[in-house]
């Protein structure tokens, strides 16, 4: 009984830990894109593209915390949640990185467009 409990507690830490790295991740795309648009001369527009960047990341987070609650309740062993947290964490923060840093062609071929 005791491991079974021991168990779910140590499942449930994966749901928050990724509900953790995302959380942090979010912050660090955000900031990312700020400061990229500011130091390219950022115009309303790309203002206005960092929300909607924003929200499409946001959406995205959800998806991904329901895909760890849903994991969390499909039984899978310990080893078998612990490769897929490794293998999340890491896409998570790549794809915050250079999504972040997309900004700067975006905003190099704005500002040859549109000056």
């Amino acid at each position: 009984m005791a491991t079974t409990l021991g168990h779910r507690s140590e499942r449930k830490s994966f749901a928050k830990r990724i509900s953790s790295h995302l959380a942090a991740a979010l912050v660090v795309f955000c900031l990312l894109q700020i400061f990229i648009v500011a130091k390219m001369g950022g115009s309303l527009a790309l203002h206005l593209g960092i929300i909607v960047a924003i929200g499409g990341y946001a959406v995205a987070a959800r998806g991904l915390e329901r895909r760890w609650q849903m994991l969390e309740q499909a039984g899978l062993s310990q080893g078998g949640l612990s490769l897929r947290f490794r293998r999340d964490v890491l896409q998570l923060w790549v794809a915050s990185l250079v999504g972040g840093l997309l900004w700067i062609p975006v905003a190099i071929i704005f500002r040859f467009l549109f000056g």
